[in-house]
């Protein structure tokens, strides 16, 4: 099944603290490093009296034969012989070290999510914002909210939190300024989430993955990832109007006098009032760490509105199949931008190739910069952890993490023990395919004196 995540306050946190870690651990990606770039802990060097210091000797090649060598005993043991697929190329060179079934095309689950985010980093940039909007209907006396998809959207927010997220508050406030200007202090409440079109659950969705809790229905308007509480992963069941009663709540807060409950209603004319969400590097940081399928099938969509397609799911993935055309990626075909579609596949070299092409260019490297850490953010803080055999790989491994019933998939980025770095893609579509067999072949990479 999909995993049910809470997302809110520990996601954006473990963001404000990704460069943090990678300092104290001293690895930094040799991707992350061109196009973010940070001061990296040194190797040791040596100083005496009279002799310059030496630096550091650049990491030996890895030697895919030894590759193959450390990767044998992990698979055979992992019991996914059959459904187990894998890529991995030299982060430097790009260099093949590693290939098995590597063009084969597989569900890949949530790892789908870097296929989104280097569609929507490409298609509108990474300073583009969502907008939430206010207008007026004066014949009605009414005030409509209108959605621009979102997902980070919230009631209320900590003005010291990172990144700084639209709230409701806030746009309820600068409302009441707007409709004081007009004589204004009584209105209705409507809403309109006209921006995304479509059906709201995609292909290849299981019926249980709303009332789990895994995502909301897709819409353009909602609060929190449509949760009742930002705490829990429970889901409203009508994510519009739960956002515009939210909204209405602020509005009285605000000192604004509404009448009735809200209902839905066109937006008309300018609006009054608007909000914008965090930049689009920050968004898709935060759909990367949390693996946050509502924020993805939103990115996904604000793409398909760049390029003249539908914002609904065949929209989304038709203009994601154009970038990934105008990458020379081959092996991506998707439903959907999250990765709950079981109907998706990927091959293992796409991946990686994504991986690689958002390494070089810095408008995409929220892809690499939003990818999980090895037991300590987002989706892989619970894993290899000091119970794991796989725990000397912690913070070598950055990666995102993808799971459904019978499939387990991560890709990203590896450090071994001699400095090199590994860009990577295992994907187990097998029963009792999990995270943790997974880890076990991403360890080995890590520990490995692969020359």
């Amino acid at each position: 099944m999909p995993r049910v995540r809470r997302v809110r306050g520990e996601a954006f946190l473990a963001l404000a603290l990704l460069n943090i870690f990678v300092l104290i651990t001293g690895f930094v990606a040799l991707d992350v490093i061109e196009a973010r770039p940070i001061p990296a802990v040194p190797d040791p060097v040596t100083h005496a009296d009279g002799v310059a210091a030496v630096a550091p000797a650049a990491p030996t090649p890895a030697n895919p034969e030894r590759i193959a060598d450390i990767l044998d005993d992990p698979m055979s043991a992992s019991g996914l012989e059959e459904g187990l697929s894998g890529y991995v190329v030299d982060g430097v060179t790009g260099r093949t070290l590693f290939e098995r079934g590597a063009d084969t095309p597989v569900t890949p689950a949530s790892t789908t999510k870097i296929a989104t985010a280097v569609a929507v980093l490409n298609a509108v940039g990474p300073d583009h914002v969502l907008r939430t909007e206010v207008y007026l209907d004066p014949e009605e006396n009414r005030v409509v909210l209108r959605g621009g998809g979102d997902a980070t959207l919230t009631v209320t927010a900590d003005p010291a939190a990172y990144p700084q997220v639209a709230t409701l508050e806030e746009l309820a406030e600068d409302t009441v300024r707007a409709l004081a200007d007009q004589g204004l202090d009584t209105v209705t409440v409507g809403y309109d989430d006209s921006f995304f079109s479509g059906p709201d659950t995609g292909p290849g969705w299981k019926p249980n993955y709303v009332t789990e809790g895994s995502t909301a229905t897709i819409h353009a308007l909602l609060v929190d990832q449509g949760r009742v509480d930002p705490e829990v992963s429970t889901r409203v069941p009508n994510p519009p109007l739960a956002a515009a009663e939210a909204f209405a709540d602020q509005l009285e807060r605000a000192g604004l006098t509404v009448e009735g409950t809200p209902s839905e209603a066109a937006s008309v004319g300018e609006p009054i009032a608007s909000i914008d969400s965090a930049p689009v590097v920050a968004l898709v940081e935060f759909m990367m760490l949390a693996s946050d399928n509502n924020m993805a099938e939103s990115l996904g969509r604000i793409a398909a509105l760049e390029m003249g397609a539908e914002p609904d799911f065949a929209g989304a993935a038709a203009a994601t199949h154009r970038i990934m055309d105008d990458l020379d990626i081959d092996g991506v075909e998707l439903s959907d931008n999250s990765g709950l579609s079981t109907e998706n596949r990927i091959t293992p070299r796409a991946l990686v190739q994504l991986v690689e092409v958002a390494s070089k260019t810095p408008e995409l490297n929220a892809t690499i910069t939003g990818l999980p850490t090895a037991h300590s953010t987002g989706t892989l803080a619970g894993r290899y952890s000091e119970y794991s055999t796989s725990h000397d790989a912690a913070g070598m491994v950055r990666g995102k993490t993808g799971t459904l019933d019978g499939v387990s998939t991560l890709a990203g980025t590896i450090h071994d023990q001699e400095g090199n770095t590994f860009l990577f893609a295992l994907m187990a579509n097998s029963p009792g395919a999990t995270g943790p067999r997974l880890d076990a072949l991403a360890a080995a990479l890590a520990r490995c004196g692969c020359s």
